[in-house]
This record gives structure tokens, sequence and C-alpha cells, in this order.
């Protein structure tokens, strides 16, 4: 049986948040896989640990801790820069979803809260790894937002609010960093993983009806995407947000 070569290294480095499971593994995995070495974040150090190791332990390293603690964002981008030394690439996928509803009656802290993980803690991300190394040296950023920053989600209103600040967030990002970084965002729609288990769990078949491509999201198809945002076949785009849904907005407006 002729065993699997591991990539050449690419000599590129990425930080990946919140990327010990779900659709931050699934990225991270894509760089792993083209030979970049990676630094994942995760709350959970056992979860991370053992994310690691299935990566590959020459390849990547993690840095447990919560994306909204800024001492923790800076131990991050500080342990990248001293394993690797450069960050060319960081995907800001640390988020939360607390609270499912409308928003006419959410509480405020929860709003806080929501708005601290899903956007404040992803411009100090940004705004260390900027500093630390791609003003001079230039990258990519990649957020991951959701179809739900793109239109009215009422059984996720104030997740989808947080995302749609994301969309903006990125787009302010990519003026102020170019031309050196690029930044972009993708939007996926209900992807499988723990996070999302609430929208499909127990009715998949019935979750993903509407989807014209038949099926929900894989944490790889979102990997995917941002490999490609990331590469320099991407070179000539900026400020953009990839839609990466199964082509369920297609159904917009479809009675």
């Amino acid at each position: 049986m002729t065993s699997v070569q591991p990539p050449e290294p690419s000599g590129r480095a990425a930080i990946v948040t919140g990327a010990s499971r779900g659709i931050g593994y699934g990225v991270a995995e894509a760089l792993v896989a083209r030979g970049d070495r990676v630094c994942i974040t995760g709350r959970d150090e056992d979860t991370l640990r053992a994310a690691v190791e299935r990566l590959g332990a020459d390849r990547v390293i993690g840095v447990p801790g919560r994306a909204h603690d800024e001492d923790h964002r800076a131990h991050a981008v500080e342990r990248a820069m001293e394993a690797f030394g450069r960050v060319d690439f960081l995907v800001n996928n640390a988020g939360t979803n607390p609270v499912f509803g409308p928003v006419a009656d959410l509480d405020l802290n929860v709003a806080r809260k929501v708005f601290e993980i899903n956007v404040v803690s992803a411009l100090g991300f940004a705004q260390r790894t900027w500093h630390a190394w791609q003003k001079e040296n230039g990258g990519a950023i990649v957020n991951i937002a959701s179809v739900a920053g793109l239109s009215p989600s009422p059984s996720i209103a104030a997740y989808g609010v947080s995302k749609a600040a994301l969309i903006n967030l990125t787009a302010q990002l990519a003026h102020e960093f170019a031309p050196g970084v690029r930044v972009n965002a993708i939007a996926p729609a209900v992807v499988k993983t723990r996070f999302a288990a609430a929208l499909y769990e127990g009715r998949e078949e019935e979750a993903a009806a509407p989807y014209p491509l038949g099926r929900l999201g894989a944490p790889s198809d979102i990997g995917g995407a941002a490999a490609f945002l990331t590469s320099a076949q991407a070179d000539w785009i900026t400020g953009q947000t990839l839609v990466v849904d199964g082509g369920i907005f297609l159904n917009a407006g479809v009675g």
C-alpha cells in the first residue's frame, strides 16, 4: 500500500481561531494540506491538543484560550511568531451564538457578549497580526461570517446582526490594510458542526431539502474556500464576501 507523503512546506504560516473542531478545524486542515504551518486556538485545552495531534504536531501548534480575552490574543500571536517567525494568514473563525430568537427583547448583556466574541475579537486578532508581521510583509485575512449577516434571520437574529458587522469590518480592514494585506469574508449557510447542531440535528433531511445542491455544508467546504482566499489565485480579491451556501440563496423570493 502506498503511503501518503506529507506536503512540502510552503514557507507560510497562519493563525486559525476557534479551530479545535468544526469549521475552524476544516480550515486548518486545508492549510496544513498545502504545506502551511498553523497555530490553532480553542477554549478547551484537551480538545485543542487532540486537534493538534490529528493535524500533525510537526506543523501545528495550539494555544488555548478565549478569543475575547485580550491577553489570549496577544499570547497566540506571540507564540505563532516564536514558532514560525511569521504570520502570513489569519482566519477569524471563533464565534458564539448563545441565544435564539428575535432581538426585540434581547438581553443587552447577551448582545454585548455576542459582539465581543464575533466582532471585537476578530478586530483584535487582525490588529495584532497586522502589527506583528503583515504591515511590513503582507498577507491575507479571512473572516468567517454567515449568510445570516446578509439578510434578516429571526431565529438567530443577534448572531446575524453580529455577522453583518463582521462583513462591514471586513470591507473596512480591506481598505485600510491595502495594498499589502487582502481581507475577505466567507458567509456559509448551515454547516454540519456541533456549533450549528440546533439548526439540523434530528431533522437533517428536512433541513437540507431547500438547498439546491441537496445537502448541508461540511467543514471542508469552508476550508477549501479559505485556502483559495489565502492563495496566490486570489491575489486580486479583497473586501469581498464569498457566499458558500449550497445554493440556498437561489430560493430567495420563491414561494
